[in-house]
């Protein structure tokens, strides 16, 4: 009646291999299960951009003479910045909100109009003239209440953008990077990432490296006056953009080189020129403008800047294919003036920065190229262009550079930036 274990028909048990496989296939139908119903049934989040303006009026500015209403700006362009980031931030739409950035201040009879773009990530589905008017809604009822500025209630109005023209609108604002600061060495042999340094250019003279470069407009640059010593005829000249001369991300033709009129080979003052090139760049992740500090701003002595360039690695040798990083300090003119750094071979219009020990320094090749530094909201200014120094990383020889400050008004009587 019963049949005895073992007896009968030959055991079908699986074998090992095939009871993974099964279980591998088994995983593999119910991960992309999951996935599909994730990807079909939770709304994908995207970038949404606004515009948003108010007015700014009861300013209260000094207008010393000679000092920049730009260099004010700078400082309402930032409390504007961190007046947006608080009120969003502590709202309904916190977990959505992104960031914000100031495009432009215009002056105006009673004040001064701020345009801001906004950016948040909503999902795809749901109306956006509803998030239009609660992005509106939640501006207004704020600012009435803030103290940080005076600004006018009934002068906000915000409106969407396309993704296109918002993304478009943050690029060409100046001294933004979408790659995190992060050189956390100090030597030129650091080679940077790539959009780490979007202005940085190679100026190349019958398509061989010569200067370096920065990126201050779409069309024009800021080097040194010396890299043209030999010839300034536009017509010998490309200028290239990327992390790599070879092959370069990007090459224009010179149209223009105007090196300034009081420099004269072999004396170093006035070593400034800026360059138009031909055409116009379309600015990306990869490519963008520095900013220009105001003719009134200060940098502090010992203040933490960056330096980037092509140049050699050593004393002789030879220009490198790929963008390097450094991370250097301001020297005082009281330090960099004693007798045995420079004395009185330092000038108006010039600054030190490095390291008396020496070895971290710009070398040849690096000539022209961008001196830099970040304010508290991320945003870099060219302070400096690599000028001049004795040999390359020596003893109490650190590099000395153009002062973009001291230059300031005479880039914009060229180029109107």
């Amino acid at each position: 009646m019963y049949r005895p274990v073992g007896s009968g028909t030959r055991s079908r048990d699986l074998k090992p291999w095939m009871i993974g496989l099964l279980v591998v296939l088994s995983l593999t139908v119910v991960a992309v299960t999951i996935g599909l119903l994730v990807h079909f049934l939770v709304p994908r989040q995207k970038t949404e951009y606004y515009r948003g303006t108010f007015k700014i009026s009861d300013l209260r500015v000094n207008s010393n003479s000679g000092q920049s209403s730009t260099y004010q700006f700078k400082d309402l362009k930032e409390m504007s910045e961190y007046l947006v980031d608080e009120i969003f931030i502590d709202s309904a739409l916190n977990k959505h909100y992104i960031k914000n950035q100031v495009v432009r201040l215009t002056p105006e009879e009673d004040g001064v109009r701020a345009d801001i773009i906004m950016a948040f990530q909503f999902p795809s589905t749901g109306q956006r003239a509803a998030r239009e008017k609660k992005i509106h809604t939640i501006l207004n009822q704020k600012i009435r209440s803030t103290r940080a500025l005076s600004i006018n209630a009934s002068s906000v109005q915000v409106n969407a953008l396309s993704s296109s023209t918002g993304k478009l609108t943050i690029q060409a604002c100046c001294g933004k990077r979408v790659v995190p600061l992060i050189v956390n060495r100090i030597m030129s042999g650091v080679i940077a990432a790539k959009a780490a340094w979007p202005w940085q250019a190679s100026l190349q003279r019958d398509n061989v490296h010569q200067c370096g470069g920065t990126l201050i407009s779409n069309t024009w640059l800021v080097t040194a006056a010396h890299c043209f010593k030999k010839s300034a005829n536009p017509r010998e000249w490309t200028v290239s953009f990327g992390n790599k001369i070879n092959p370069p991300l990007m090459k224009r033709n010179i149209k223009r080189i105007i090196v300034h009129e009081k420099y004269h080979s072999p004396a170093r003052e006035y070593d400034i020129a800026v360059v138009q090139f031909s055409p116009r760049v379309t600015f990306s992740d990869d490519i963008r403008r520095i900013c220009l500090p105001e003719a009134s701003a200060s940098f502090q002595s010992n203040a933490t800047v960056y330096i980037t360039g092509f140049g050699a690695l050593f004393y002789g040798g030879e220009s490198q294919n790929d963008l390097r990083e450094a991370r250097l300090k301001m020297i005082s003119n009281e330090v960099c003036k004693q007798p045995q750094v420079y004395g009185n071979d330092i000038k108006f219009g010039m600054f030190c920065a490095g390291y008396l020990e020496g070895i971290y320094d710009a070398c040849r090749g690096d000539s022209g190229g961008p001196l830099v530094a970040k304010d508290l909201k991320d945003t870099w200014y060219l302070i400096g262009i690599v000028s001049w120094g004795d040999n390359c990383g020596q003893r109490n020889k650190p590099g000395v550079y153009t002062d973009v400050i001291y230059y300031r008004n005479w880039i914009a009587s060229k180029t109107g930036l």
